[in-house]
């Protein structure tokens, strides 16, 4: 079973150039907007692996419309915000006056609310993962996308204890979620095939 790795489209203009030819009725002028606004407010953030954050958000969008062949133009976009207000100092209202009420309600569905004085982290996460299961089709396959971008490497995370607790809270909450979804329950079951190695802590096989 052959777990596939998205991340081809590093940055604007090959991702453009393949909307163009996977998905000519989405605007790319559109995007190309949420893309500058997205770039604008996570600066100079990296992602774990110390790439780029733009290309997380890119590949969130790969994986929609490559994978799961979306060709939504609001999802789309909310792909390319969807960390802009847990991760930056944005708001949901600039989000929706700049890109419409759906695409503000797609991003606050995927945002993590953020933890109080007197709560306890995990207990918001955990918190915020279960209410997915009561979410709109279209905003389960933005969350998919988002979590299968943050797992399909998930070898080459700097920390072993976060491979093997990010790879536990995937199978306990976002396979579930996968199950009936097109194209995201076949690749989640793949990934989790490739990674199984992450269950007990040993060594992936070789070859």
């Amino acid at each position: 079973m052959t777990h596939r790795v998205y991340g081809t489209w590093h940055d604007w203009d090959t991702a453009r150039a393949r909307l163009a030819v996977l998905a000519p009725e989405v605007s790319t002028r559109r995007l190309g907007e949420a893309v500058a606004f997205a770039e604008a407010a996570h600066g100079d953030q990296r992602r774990p692996a110390g790439e780029p954050y733009l290309e997380h958000l890119l590949e969130v969008v790969e994986i929609l419309v490559s994978g799961a062949g979306v060709h939504d133009e609001d999802l789309l976009v909310a792909a390319v915000l969807h960390d802009v207000v847990e991760d930056t100092d944005r708001t949901a209202a600039e989000v929706g006056a700049r890109f419409g009420p759906r695409v503000e309600e797609l991003v606050a569905w995927v945002t993590k609310p953020r933890a109080g004085a007197d709560e306890d982290p995990a207990e918001v996460r955990e918190r915020y993962l279960l209410r997915l299961r009561s979410a709109p089709p279209e905003v389960l396959r933005l969350k998919l996308a988002d979590r299968f971008s943050n797992v399909q490497r998930l070898d080459t995370h700097p920390r072993p204890e976060k491979r093997r607790s990010y790879y536990r809270e995937t199978c306990r909450h976002l396979l579930p979620l996968a199950a009936g979804v097109p194209w995201f329950e076949d690749a989640f079951a793949r990934w989790r095939e490739a990674h199984r190695h992450l269950e007990d802590g040993t060594a992936p096989a070789s070859g």
